[in-house]
């Protein structure tokens, strides 16, 4: 029931925000929200468990990342209903549509976590440093012109630059509402 309550949370809050933000003057290009399975083994290992509810703003692109396709910047958070490690991340997106009103999504920045660094424990993850790198993907679809719906995998790891990198990986379904 505490998952639903969270769940129900998100998806108030992201009503709430695109209904007070106009797009013709806002920063905002979107918010999306939705739920995850923790640690799933992809390129790492699963040693956590739980839940996790993410939540996601997306930014307008400025003029200056026009060289690199206009990725749209985030902000967001990965939380742990478990108390397993939890991820706030900053980055950038880049989005491309795909014909029948699919469209996929890439994403690459850092993340902070509250994870354990060097861990025995093993139900944890050794992640090696406070600072990770963020990547992930997104297979979407719009369901209308500013609603759409996605499976989104993200990988957090520190790139082998710190030791142990045991790495993790989530993955889940979220809505998205674009202004």
């Amino acid at each position: 029931m505490k998952v639903l309550g969270i769940i129900f949370s998100v998806l108030l809050m992201v009503l709430a925000v695109s209904h007070t933000v106009k797009a013709e003057d806002s920063i905002f290009s979107e918010v999306r929200g939705g739920v995850y399975a923790h640690d799933i083994s992809f390129w790492s290992f699963n040693r956590e468990s739980g839940t996790d509810i993410n939540g996601e703003v997306l930014f307008v692109s400025p003029s200056f990342l026009d060289a690199i396709w206009s990725p749209r910047p985030h902000l967001g958070a990965t939380v742990n209903t478990s108390g397993d490690t939890s991820i706030g991340y900053a980055g950038l997106t880049w989005e491309w549509d795909l014909p029948a009103n699919f469209f996929i999504d890439a994403n690459l920045g850092g993340a902070v976590h509250n994870g354990k660094l060097n861990t025995n424990d093993s139900n944890r993850k050794s992640l090696g440093s406070p600072v990770l790198f963020r990547l992930g993907a997104a297979l979407g679809y719009n369901l209308t012109e500013k609603v759409n719906i996605s499976v989104q995998f993200e990988h957090v790891s520190n790139a082998y630059l710190a030791n142990p990198n045991e790495g993790m990986d989530n993955a889940g379904l979220r809505l998205g509402y674009r202004f």
